[in-house]
């Protein structure tokens, strides 16, 4: 009997849909082909954490698995009436066939069997099975680190997969961290000819040096010197769509945020978001006499507390 996907992905039967991710992101993560390229065991391994989130990720298919309607495989448990319908029975009710029953391949055994095999050709019902018995093929579970920038523009990618294998995909613009990208018939092939199963991709966007996004908003911290806050002027500005020029006023402030509309993440289908711009003064790492000069006579004149309003603690 094999493991159940509770005890493939270490994690309890009562165990919250949360952690189940938590789980499959942190085995997914170690066990990835790219980590250990032409090592079959952790490959296998892999792939049977991919079969058991397809369970346990979709809260519909794990209810129906704990209620016992489906198989691990996530395909529906035979009913009684299948072996009725297809060995016939005596008058006295009792089954017969030409194969003993215990010579019937569980279909979960067969898509044991089918596992990892993705690509090379239709499955076949076990010995003794019906005469045109055919199943859908099992779904498959990927993970796939993103750039940050071509999950905020789109692009393409070959995934690799670990029978040597490869799947073509195309990465929207605009897809989040977390998000699964399902591919229609690149799961397992079906039994007895079968459709085949679908593929899942989970996404995991890598971070940016420079930029970070809220829905489709993208944020950046731009450094400016002092006598650009004062002074104001054209700056220019990284976005995801290259550099662009922005006017910033006099006397700008570390901390204000100015918008530069429709610069960020264009979504295939609705508007594009804004990029927020938050200005940061920077020093030089070295203040010179002239600087310092120009503080006091500043601190002379201008009387200015930027923190009167604060009150007492």
């Amino acid at each position: 009997m094999s493991d159940s996907p509770y005890d493939i992905l270490g994690v309890s039967k009562d165990a919250t849909q949360a952690e189940i991710k938590k789980a499959y992101r942190k085995l997914a993560k170690a066990l990835h082909p790219d980590l250990s390229p032409g090592d079959k065991d952790k490959a296998a391994e892999f792939q049977k954490v991919g079969a058991a989130y397809d369970i346990l990720g979709d809260e519909e298919k794990r209810r129906r698995y704990d209620g016992g309607e489906i198989d691990a495989s996530g395909q529906d448990r035979p009913e009684r009436q299948f072996y009725r319908q297809y060995a016939g029975a005596d008058p006295e009710g009792r089954y017969q066939s030409s194969a003993a029953f215990n010579d019937f391949e569980d279909v979960s055994d067969i898509f044991a069997d089918l596992f990892g095999r993705q690509g090379q050709g239709q499955g076949r019902a076990g010995p003794g099975s019906a005469q045109g018995f055919a199943a859908r093929g099992a779904d498959l579970r990927y993970h796939l680190d993103v750039d940050f920038l071509d999950a905020a523009r789109g692009a393409k990618r070959t995934v690799p997969l670990p029978d040597g294998q490869t799947i073509d995909l195309t990465i929207p613009a605009g897809v989040r961290d977390g998000q699964t990208l399902r591919l229609r018939g690149k799961g397992q092939p079906g039994i007895g000819g079968g459709p085949a199963g679908d593929a899942y991709v989970g996404i995991s966007v890598k971070p940016h040096p420079l930029f970070t996004r809220d829905g489709n908003d993208i944020g950046i911290d731009l450094p400016i010197t002092f006598d650009e806050a004062v002074l104001g002027g054209r700056i220019e500005v990284p976005t995801l769509s290259g550099p662009v020029s922005m006017n910033l006023p006099k006397g700008a402030s570390s901390g204000q945020r100015l918008r530069l509309k429709g610069k960020g993440v264009r979504p295939g289908k609705g508007p594009a978001g804004d990029q927020y711009v938050r200005l940061m003064i920077m020093l030089p790492d070295k203040i010179g006499s002239g600087m310092e000069d120009l503080a006091r006579r500043w601190r002379e004149t201008a009387g200015q507390d930027p923190r009167k309003n604060m009150g007492s603690v």
